[in-house]
């Protein structure tokens, strides 16, 4: 039995050099045997017999790179300026805005920023892209930290409730309120930060080889406030971080922009909705220059 079988595997070894082309497929392991007179092809792997002293083996180890539509980008960062549309009516009572006695009524005056020192930053951990047609449409994702810092021209300060302090008149109330204090700071800014996700639709043009790429979207973005904060220095209170419920809104609702050259972009940022949760009518909105690689 056994001479038959080795008779039979032979018989079939040499049908199979002898044939001008036959190809074997095996179904489990998915490889693929091809043979040509004196070339063998298993897979990547090519055996040519030049002559019955010589044989060359070679492998074919090009890989073609798989074109995934999804792009990551760790570490962005964009700096800028932050500012807001006050739209308050300063003429009705407001609760929020205390008056010490002897003292003239605050109003938009006092809530005007020094726009080169108030500023924004905003460090985004990653941004995604996944393109819709080719690589010119394409929708942007992302999550990071957006940070602002509202520098004040007059010495306001914020509260979250209580005795006004400094107050020789014990001025007390039972909620997050702002007023005009006694003295003058140095530096005087309101920060806000919050947990913002923004979504984008992008366009991007052709660029040849060397040629940077023009590009521009736009979208939204929400955040959620995490921190909010009143940094002052003077020289009699010297530096002070107060933190508290100041009666800003939780969340933020945003339209977004951008538009760049390159790894170089222009963004900008508005809200439409008030910043505050009480009479206040602040509009956020910044501006200034993106670093990221899409």
């Amino acid at each position: 039995m056994k001479k038959l079988i080795a008779m039979f595997a032979l018989a079939l070894f040499c049908l199979n050099t002898q044939a001008q082309t036959d190809t074997l497929t095996v179904t489990d392991t998915s490889v693929v045997i091809t043979s040509k007179r004196d070339t063998v092809r298993i897979g990547k792997v090519m055996i040519i017999k030049k002559s019955k002293d010589k044989t060359i083996v070679t492998a074919d180890t090009t890989r073609k790179k798989r074109n995934s539509r999804l792009t990551t980008n760790w570490g962005i960062v964009d700096l800028g300026f932050a500012n807001w549309n006050d739209q308050t009516d300063y003429s009705t009572p407001n609760s929020y805005l205390v008056n010490q006695p002897g003292t003239p009524a605050i109003n938009g005056n006092d809530f005007k920023l020094r726009s080169g020192k108030s500023v924004n930053v905003n460090i985004w951990f990653f941004m995604q892209k996944y393109d819709l047609v080719k690589k010119n449409i394409s929708i942007k994702y992302g999550l990071g930290l957006e940070l602002n810092n509202y520098r004040f021209k007059s010495p306001l300060s914020f509260k979250e409730d209580g005795i006004i302090p400094y107050d020789p008149l014990n001025t007390t109330t039972n909620a997050p309120f702002v007023f005009r204090d006694s003295i003058s700071f140095k530096k005087n800014k309101l920060a806000a930060d919050y947990l913002t996700v923004p979504l984008m639709l992008t366009f991007r043009t052709n660029s040849g080889k060397g040629k940077p790429q023009l590009s521009f979207g736009f979208g939204v973005s929400a955040g959620y406030l995490y921190s909010q904060r009143n940094k002052q220095v003077s020289e009699q209170r010297g530096k002070q971080k107060n933190r508290g419920d100041y009666d800003l809104e939780k969340f933020k609702l945003s339209y977004i922009a951008e538009i760049g050259l390159g790894p170089v972009k222009f963004y900008g940022s508005y809200s439409p909705k008030s910043m505050f949760n009480n009479d206040l009518d602040f509009k956020p909105y910044s501006f200034g220059l993106r670093f990221s690689k899409f």
